[in-house]
């Protein structure tokens, strides 16, 4: 019988991991009470929920302000260069192989372009929504030069909701690619960004 022996290393941080959870919980926080409160219509709850949205949104710049920080000054695998691979991207388009099985520390190397656009997404989604809080709400750092503009809210609105849905979508593919590898791989992935400690297949020995 197939025994499979795994290697571990602390890879991830705890800061860097505090990061991923602070904005994983807002962009969670978002996402359900922005279609909740499109579900509740004009009524004082939604009034209340848009502000909470609104607050919830400048906690994830918070956040993404402190992950482009620590991508700067953090160690290895934090750092904004660790994401920036076109070799592999190239390799993994060439061969076809996205959902290959990591072999590397740190992040999955063709799933990296992914992960920068991802970032990208946010902030063009936090850029949207500060427009969208000062024309709707009157509030945020954008009001002096839009507030309660109503006729500007179409061009922001749109594009808005665009990019929540794609990072609706890549929220499900991201958690659906993390089980995927560790069923088809057999490595633990997902428990990385709790522990810090990465997994990975060095021999299998027969019994």
């Amino acid at each position: 019988m197939a025994r499979v022996l795994l290697d571990r290393k602390k890879v991830y941080d705890p800061i860097l991991r505090s990061i991923h959870a602070w904005n994983a919980l807002a962009i969670v926080l978002l996402l359900l009470g922005g279609r909740v409160g499109e579900w509740l219509g004009y009524t004082p709850e939604a009034t209340s929920l848009w502000r909470f949205h609104v607050w919830t949104g400048y906690g994830l710049i918070l956040g993404l302000v402190a992950r482009a920080t620590w991508g700067l000054a953090g160690p290895n695998h934090a750092r904004i260069g660790a994401l920036w691979q076109p070799r592999a991207w190239w390799r993994a388009l060439r061969n076809r192989q996205w959902f290959a099985a990591p072999r590397d520390w740190g992040h999955h190397a063709p799933a990296t372009a992914v992960y920068l656009v991802f970032y990208l997404l946010l902030f063009g989604m936090a850029a949207t929504g500060l427009a969208l809080a000062a024309i709707e709400q009157g509030r945020g750092p954008l009001n002096f030069w839009l507030g309660h503009d109503v006729l500007l809210k179409h061009r922001f609105l749109g594009p808005h909701e665009w990019m929540e849905n794609a990072v609706l979508a890549f929220v499900v593919v991201h958690i659906a690619a993390l089980i995927g590898h560790e069923v088809r791989h057999g490595t633990p992935l997902a428990q990385a960004m709790v522990s810090g400690f990465q997994y990975r297949k060095v021999d299998e020995e027969e019994e």
